[in-house]
């Protein structure tokens, strides 16, 4: 197996999702051993980023590397791309503090790597093969992940959660190359109660109905509802109504299991190898993913 890398470069624009700004990301080919780099490139000295893991220091809203001061967030449906793609060495650049939101998904990243096209390069790979299961878990909220020896990469997510709307639902992806056609255009979604309290610690400022899928699932006053959708921007609507709230209607039933699964390959990214393991999650999310990355580097 050869080392990996873009084929040509790319530019991606829209606002950040958690700043509001308008912001564009370009990836492009890096010569082997070169792993995955980000230059910030609105910062004096155009700092760079190494995407590993223990680079990550916020797992709040999404995935923020932090090397020196210097933050990178809203990384992980980049990296999902790349990851899947099979690519190992990319240069990034964006001229902000985090990645734009695009539509919520990985998709455009998808659709602009399959236009480019994955170039194999001189240098071998060295996978990270697991040979025994690899487990952690987080007693306070039920969540674990582990992996399992596989001759592939494999990753299955369990989400759960209260409330009639989303509830349990589960998504699997067995072989990467359908990445594109059954993750790729998974949306990050945030529920209605969450939105007032991450307003409040100064993030989603660029989130809204285009880009996230936003569920309603535990009923509140009207005239609470009624504020927080001025708030945001929005038109109110009923408070008796729980359901699914955006733009465009879900993509997949399942829609939300599938955008968990494409947070996991994308956090995985940052183990910084490719992996040949089988990868089982419940209840997932950024904390135990970047938990779980950090163990795997240390095989």
């Amino acid at each position: 197996m050869k080392q990996k890398t873009l084929g040509g470069t790319f530019s991606l624009k829209s606002k950040g999702l958690h700043t509001g700004l308008d912001l564009t990301v370009t990836m492009g080919p890096a010569p082997v051993n070169h792993g995955y780099l980000i230059c910030r490139t609105d910062l004096e000295g155009k700092p760079v980023l190494q995407c590993l893991a223990e680079n990550v220091t916020e797992t709040t809203r999404g995935t923020v590397l932090n090397v020196n001061g210097v933050k990178c967030s809203t990384i992980e449906h980049g990296m999902a791309a790349l990851m899947a793609a099979g690519i190992n060495n990319v240069w990034i650049e964006v001229n902000g503090p985090e990645f734009p939101i695009l539509d919520g998904s990985a998709i455009l990243y998808a659709q602009e790597i399959e236009k480019v096209g994955v170039v194999e390069q001189e240098a071998d790979i060295e996978p990270l093969v697991i040979s025994e299961t690899v487990e952690v878990k987080d007693e306070k909220t039920g969540s674990w992940i582990k992996i399992e020896p596989s001759d592939r990469f494999e990753v299955n997510a369990t989400i759960k959660f209260p409330g009639q709307v989303l509830g349990d639902s589960s998504a699997s992806i067995q072989n990467m190359s359908n990445f594109r056609e059954d993750l790729a255009a998974a949306r990050t979604f945030v529920f209605v109660r969450e939105i007032a309290p991450l307003l409040e610690m100064g993030l989603i400022k660029g989130g809204d109905l285009d880009n996230a899928v936003v569920i309603y699932e535990v009923e509140m006053p009207q005239e609470k509802l009624d504020a927080l959708c001025d708030k945001v921007g929005t038109e109110r609507r009923n408070a008796t109504k729980l359901g699914y709230i955006q733009h465009r209607p879900l993509r997949w039933n399942n829609e939300c299991a599938r955008h968990k699964v494409l947070d996991i390959i994308g956090d995985m990214a940052l183990v910084g190898r490719a992996i040949k393991g089988r990868i089982t999650a419940y209840k997932p999310g950024h904390t135990i993913n970047n938990i779980f990355a950090r163990k795997l580097r240390e095989l």
